[in-house]
């Protein structure tokens, strides 16, 4: 015979206001950060359009900026946060085939392949650089960010990268 008798339902758990508060503040700094990354992206696009340039993208232009006067491995690029993508890989490929990034064999270990920009790739560099510095130089007037406010914001994103980073090697 079936049990017909209806189990009372537990009525729902009100939320905690504080643990709601801080759900929408986190989820719209995360939301924030990933809008800024595409932004910048588009300012960066902005300064090569504004150029008449179409021979890198953003992210490429980014990503030799961030290289600067070093040489390292495709692996460091994405270890040191120099590239947020997946496909690091394609993107130096074409960096090369472009003529912006040189490429060897490590002398050391012949299995690594070491890069650095090419004269080509120091002057995508240079006008990310310039883009910056003129940043740099109106963003106190313009944008109302000054030193207090970027010390406060960059240490809070640096708590939060950490954050994330023992999320992932202690799997909390």
């Amino acid at each position: 015979m079936m049990n017909t008798k209806l189990k009372p339902q537990a009525a729902p758990a009100v939320a905690d206001p504080h643990e709601e508060t801080i759900r929408a503040l986190y989820m719209e700094s995360l939301h924030l950060v990933e809008r800024l990354h595409r932004r910048l992206l588009d300012v960066i696009k902005d300064e090569f359009d504004r150029q008449g340039r179409d021979d890198v993208n953003a992210v490429q232009a980014l990503l030799l900026f961030n290289i600067g006067n070093s040489e390292l491995t495709a692996g460091e690029l994405r270890s040191r946060g120099y590239y947020l993508g997946s496909n690091v890989s394609y993107n130096v490929k074409k960096l090369v085939d472009l003529g912006f990034i040189n490429h060897q064999r490590s002398r050391i270990d012949r299995r690594s392949v070491r890069i650095s920009l090419t004269p080509e790739g120091q002057a995508i560099a240079e006008t990310v650089g310039k883009l910056y510095e003129r940043h740099i130089g109106s963003i106190e007037k313009v944008g109302g960010i000054g030193e207090g406010e970027f010390s406060q914001m960059n240490k809070l994103l640096q708590r939060l990268d950490r954050f994330w980073n023992d999320q992932i090697l202690y799997r909390l």
